[in-house]
């Protein structure tokens, strides 16, 4: 199988695009998945947090949290970015069981070298 860098966030998010831009700029094609239209599976979140701390994941300032009314409850972060994925922070940069949380030019750039080996 050959490896394929994936950036999980939304067209919306700036960051998001950076991330994108940054790799076009390369002439690299990520495999996108935007979470407005499609959620993470139980799977890939568990390779996520391989990498990243699923605290770290949680976006409490976005709007979806709080409408959620999360900031008042007690909850599992596994459980509602399953069933939430809009809470997560974004993008995440993912490649053979490796995650970037935002961007990162350095990270990002170790993953095009990976790619290429």
């Amino acid at each position: 199988m050959s490896k394929q860098i994936q950036v999980i966030g939304t067209l919306k998010c700036r960051e998001t695009q950076k991330v994108m831009r940054f790799f076009k700029e390369r002439k690299i094609t990520p495999r996108f998945l935007d979470l407005y239209q499609k959620g993470l599976a139980k799977g890939e979140l568990e390779n996520i947090t391989r990498s990243i701390p699923i605290e770290e994941l949680i976006d409490k300032e976005s709007k979806e949290f709080k409408s959620k009314n999360f900031q008042y409850m007690v909850f599992s972060p596994e459980d509602v970015i399953l069933e939430y994925p809009l809470i997560m922070k974004t993008p995440v940069t993912r490649l053979s069981g490796k995650a970037i949380l935002g961007f990162d030019k350095d990270k990002l750039t170790e993953f095009i070298n990976l790619l290429k080996q």
